[in-house]
């Protein structure tokens, strides 16, 4: 599988499919996108790329949240957990999706109301939408 990488001007890139990640119901917004890639730009790895296979334009700047001081602690639901698949909570990551806030002068924010779960272990993942986020419930600040 090859893909091109707009934002970098990357054309025909090898993918494993071994290494793609599948989002059954796809991300908010982009229902169609189900197959995503994860990568960094050499010499970055602290902020990752989760590049759509299904349309090339759809691409989302993610980190750990600890990368920003972050701490979630994120309940999945059966439904959750059937969707992923998931059986053991130690296969499981958690991303969010980060932006340049032109309301505070361009400084990095994050989306922590709809956060990527992975699971590692057979690569299935979903966007987790929070109706709430209760800072002492679901992330704290170190």
């Amino acid at each position: 599988m090859r893909i091109d990488v707009e934002k970098f001007g990357l054309k025909d890139v090898p993918v494993d499919p071994e290494t793609v990640f599948t989002f059954a119901e796809g991300m908010t917004g982009f229902a169609d996108c189900t197959r995503f890639k994860i990568f960094h730009e050499e010499g970055k790895p602290t902020v990752f790329w989760l590049q759509s296979l299904d349309d090339s334009a759809v691409m989302f700047p993610i980190v750990a949240p600890e990368m920003l001081d972050l701490e979630y602690e994120i309940e999945l639901s059966d439904a959750d957990c059937a969707l992923l698949a998931l059986q053991d909570a130690a296969d499981v990551a958690v991303a969010v999706i980060v932006y340049r806030d032109a309301a505070e002068g361009g400084k990095i924010a994050a989306n922590t109301r709809s956060p990527i779960i992975l699971n590692l272990k057979n690569r299935r993942a979903m966007q987790k939408v929070l109706q709430e986020v209760h800072p002492t419930l679901l992330y704290r600040a170190r």
